[in-house]
């Protein structure tokens, strides 16, 4: 914790985050957890954004998984495909702004205590497994979330294009909603949080939309979260470096993946000096690309030179939450954390 306080460890962190595809009681994995610093996130189960406001109906049609939410404003329709290699939403409930209004006019439900307690009490159980092995954190979605999980990412970018006061006004329904979540969750212990979607700002809308979509709402979560003195750890895919003082003025303590090119645009040196070392930067070894294919020497070549230039205050070595990372990764995470122990205690 001392490097996401942006404080100098005495060894730089290796962090993978969760285990990829290696079974977590399989020899390698209990090797993770006790030789590296691995994050891993928790909780859960509970929609802040809708709780209990539908009656909820899924039936399974061949490869689709088909979802109806009822509801006195009229029915929504989610539909997903399976695949072999993967699955994907290839309806979404909402389709035009219209839609988007007889959402936010369905009365609200939130989740019950005992709904959000349990959340929590997986995530201390979480806490208590893992131990002083390495760090837990709480993944939610921000508010815009919201309308990115309810509408197709075409129908996402159009609402934005054609009704920006109706999309402002959902993310603030959302905001309100996440907050009451949060502070419930706060009181019942969770104390490190994960927050998710700012890439949906960054890589389908833009400056503007950031600024008050991501940015206003982001700031009293974050707030809130540092009331209770819990950790708020941001997550944003793809290209950065535009956004950085935007995530800077949210107020978090850690941030991931910071992507190096080709899949992001990430100048280490430069975003090191643009947040000023208030935030811990969390990365930037692509997991699939270049933890899972590259030898272990050249791993650790890269990982000294991230160091060099991000560490070693504020600094956590680590991949691009991929969640996808091999067997040939979690060696290369290992190998680099020994090596920089062994370097630390020479």
């Amino acid at each position: 914790m001392i490097a996401f306080s942006c404080g100098t460890p005495d060894r730089i962190p290796v962090a993978p985050q969760g285990f990829g595809k290696i079974p977590r009681d399989s020899p390698i994995g209990h090797e993770l957890v006790a030789k590296t610093d691995i994050i891993v996130y928790a909780g859960g189960g509970v929609d802040p954004f809708i709780g209990n406001s539908f009656q909820v109906e899924t039936r399974s049609e061949g490869d689709l998984t088909i979802t109806i939410y009822q509801s006195p404003s009229g029915d929504f329709k989610r539909v997903i495909k399976r695949t072999e290699v993967t699955s994907a939403c290839i309806e979404f409930p909402c389709k035009t702004p219209e839609d988007v209004e007889r959402l936010l006019s369905v009365p609200y439900i939130p989740p019950t205590k005992e709904q959000i307690h349990q959340a929590a009490q997986r995530f201390n159980a979480e806490k208590d497994w893992l131990g002083d092995e390495g760090v837990v954190l709480y993944g939610i979605g921000n508010a815009i979330c919201f309308p990115a999980e309810w509408l197709s990412p075409m129908d996402f970018c159009w609402l934005w294009a054609d009704a920006p006061d109706l999309m402002a006004e959902m993310v603030k329904v959302a905001n309100e909603r996440l907050l009451t979540f949060v502070d419930l969750l706060c009181k019942f212990g969770v104390d490190a949080f994960r927050i998710v979607g700012g890439e949906y700002a960054s890589e389908q809308l833009g400056l503007k939309a950031y600024g008050q979509l991501v940015v206003e709402p982001d700031k009293e979560l974050v707030s809130l979260m540092h009331h209770y003195g819990a950790l708020a750890y941001f997550h944003n895919h793809g290209p950065i470096m535009r956004y950085l003082p935007m995530i800077l003025e949210i107020g978090v303590d850690a941030l991931d993946p910071l992507e190096a090119p080709p899949w992001g645009d990430c100048d280490m040196t430069e975003a090191k000096r643009l947040l000023k070392g208030k935030i811990c930067i969390v990365g930037n070894l692509d997991d699939m690309e270049v933890l899972d294919k590259f030898p272990t020497e050249e791993i650790i070549k890269r990982g000294l030179n991230l160091v060099e230039q991000a560490g070693p205050d504020g600094f956590v070595l680590s991949g691009t939450a991929s969640g996808t990372y091999g067997e040939h990764a979690a060696r290369n995470f290992i190998a680099l954390a020994e090596f920089l122990s062994e370097g630390s205690a020479a």
